[in-house]
């Protein structure tokens, strides 16, 4: 069993949620990313999702894609992340860590030495969010290989038979965009979220973790109400931006709002 499908179980046998708070790593400085990983999980995160600096990051937002830049700056690749991944396990071997981001920074190494990387250092999942199922049979291949969860993203917009395609395709959790637009993006309807749920849920007994637009304690518990995570990205990395000139100060502030939502999502 992985380490993600053993938190969801247990987390589903104590009737509670998965908090999944997102990262870019290397963000302001490669040097804040692991204490504020370790932070995140003092603070109640369940899941780690950590994000692949990348140039173009096309689904996401200015926060995110600001994030990415300011990593770059100092030089952060895909190496440097799965080295931080193995940094992080040397003291902690439960908490599962996914990585997300686009597909060329793997591509550029290479789909098996990324892989054998991966499971070297203990990574759990990847989200790539430009590589559809029908042009990932290799890739799925080896993530399988490495006992490493193949994350998929499900839209507003995706249709049922899509929905069943993807869901077929991936493992560990998917991932629903709760709202039309890129990371950041505002109008969340839990109402619509509950009615997209109920029929993804006739394809799959995955769980279901929902992100894009949960911004504070009060969307958190909503979507918590309806889903079996809970992703949050944007306020975090925010935070991390106000932060960039006093970065001890950042794991701190970040795991206060993780805190403050887990809280409210236990309530």
């Amino acid at each position: 069993m992985s380490r993600i499908t053993e938190c969801f179980n247990n987390l589903k046998s104590q009737g509670r949620k998965a908090l999944i708070p997102y990262v870019t790593a290397g963000d302001p400085e490669p040097k804040v990313t692991l204490p504020l990983m370790h932070a995140l999980v003092e603070s109640g995160a369940d899941i780690i999702e950590l994000g692949i600096p990348f140039s173009d990051p096309m689904a996401d937002g200015p926060v995110i894609q600001l994030a990415c830049e300011r990593a770059l700056l100092h030089g952060t690749r895909l190496v440097d992340v799965l080295d931080m991944v193995a940094e992080f396990r040397k003291t902690n071997q439960t908490t599962p860590v996914v990585l997300m981001g686009y597909l060329n920074p793997i591509e550029v190494m290479g789909y098996s030495a990324f892989a054998d990387k991966a499971k070297a250092v203990g990574l759990d999942g990847i989200l790539t969010v430009d590589l559809p199922p029908e042009e990932a049979g290799e890739f799925n291949q080896l993530m399988k290989a490495s006992d490493i969860d193949v994350i998929y993203l499900l839209a507003p917009t995706t249709e049922e038979a899509r929905i069943k395609q993807i869901c077929a395709a991936g493992s560990g959790y998917v991932y629903y965009v709760s709202v039309k637009g890129v990371t950041g993006s505002a109008s969340l309807n839990v109402a619509e979220v509950a009615d997209k749920l109920e029929i993804i849920r006739r394809h799959t007994d995955m769980p279901v973790g929902v992100g894009f637009g949960i911004r504070d304690d009060a969307s958190a518990r909503a979507i918590s109400e309806v889903a079996d995570g809970v992703i949050v990205g944007s306020v975090l990395v925010n935070k991390i931006a106000e932060l960039a000139g006093n970065q001890e100060q950042i794991p701190e502030a970040v795991a206060a709002i993780t805190a403050s939502m887990r809280q409210a999502m236990d309530k």
